[in-house]
């Protein structure tokens, strides 16, 4: 990560965990293939502008087939590493957050760990907190980071949803992006680190994969009924996003001692343009302090958030001291937020 000049000296809020956790670097994989809305348009039942008005999003990426979410994986780790300063063979843990797997066993973080050498790494998969996992996913590295052996911890969301969107869905069909995004996460140096947080969860199925789980388990049945593709509750969605984004952003800036109001970047779960703007407005907070990478990116699951941190630390937006927060909701409904110091 690139050495910045410091910030003007502020209150510092207390560190939530005893041993400072800082992200050390971050990382972005994004397949080669771009699909506009006017590519979509030619194949499904909606034009360019329903969509950029619904959604905000005008294009997107796309994964070669033969192609998986460990490839994008690896090569976002390879990026984010690099960016640290570090050899994977120093990794005490990789964490991948994934809902598209490259299968059901074995561990597409095993995958990724041999990939990338990371020898000694203990591989952790989190498979069914959808856009949430990347919250959880940091959450539990900066755990782990506070045992004395733990050094380095790799964070990778990558997601390839186009392969469970079913053929000809108008609604899922145009949100989607495949990419994946990594951060490392490493003990810091007490300037830095995770200042607050905040989780919660409430049962819906209003986002779900119905099959190929043990209440319906993969056959021809639910292979022609269509069932192993993604379903989505449009109106649930964004009456529970619109809800719980800025609750959980507010209660976790609270944890951090912290003003909403005086947070200097929000990375957000880049979802839908509207529900981003809803949260925003509704934490009076500027709509400029949150960059957008749904435009180009459309909806890419849990590395979205990860995404817009990783542009933001190339510019070189993000200076010592600055806060900010990384929140996500996905589907469960699962959420939650994160306050970092940044060092």
């Amino acid at each position: 990560m690139s050495v910045l000049d410091p910030a003007p000296a502020r209150a510092a809020a207390p560190l939530k965990l005893p041993v400072p956790v800082a992200i050390a670097g971050t990382g972005v994989h994004l397949p080669e293939t771009v699909v506009t809305n006017a590519d979509l348009a030619r194949v499904l039942n909606t034009k360019d502008e329903w969509i950029v008005r619904r959604t905000g999003i005008r294009e997107r990426r796309r994964l070669a087939p033969g192609r998986t979410a460990s490839d994008m994986g690896a090569a976002a780790a390879r990026s984010a590493l690099e960016a640290a300063g570090l050899d994977a063979a120093e990794l005490d843990a990789i964490i991948v957050s994934s809902y598209t797997g490259d299968q059901p066993l074995p561990s597409t973080a095993l995958v990724i760990k041999d990939a990338i050498g990371a020898d000694r790494a203990l591989p952790l998969d989190l498979t069914q907190a959808a856009c949430a996992g990347g919250v959880h996913a940091l959450l539990l590295a900066a755990h782990l980071l506070q045992g004395p052996g733990t050094r380095a911890v790799l964070v990778i969301a990558a997601d390839c949803a186009s392969r469970v969107v079913a053929p000809g869905d108008r609604l899922s069909g145009v949100f989607f992006g495949d990419a994946a995004g990594a951060a490392v996460l490493a003990r810091g140096d007490g300037g830095a680190g995770l200042l607050g947080w905040d989780t919660g969860s409430a049962l819906s199925y209003g986002v779900q994969i119905r099959a190929g789980g043990s209440r319906l388990p993969t056959d021809h049945n639910t292979v022609a009924a269509g069932l192993h593709h993604v379903e989505m509750d449009g109106r649930e969605v964004w009456d529970t996003a619109v809800a719980r984004l800025p609750a959980s952003i507010e209660a976790a800036a609270a944890d951090a001692g912290l003003d909403v109001a005086a947070v200097d970047h929000f990375f957000l779960h880049q979802a839908n343009l509207n529900i981003l703007h809803a949260a925003l407005d509704a934490l009076g907070v500027p709509r400029d302090r949150a960059p957008i990478t749904l435009d180009r990116l459309g909806n890419t699951g849990a590395a979205g958030m990860l995404t817009a941190l990783h542009e933001t630390v190339r510019a070189g937006r993000l200076r010592a001291g600055d806060t900010y927060v990384l929140s996500a909701i996905g589907a469960g409904f699962l959420w939650g937020s994160l306050c970092f110091r940044h060092g």
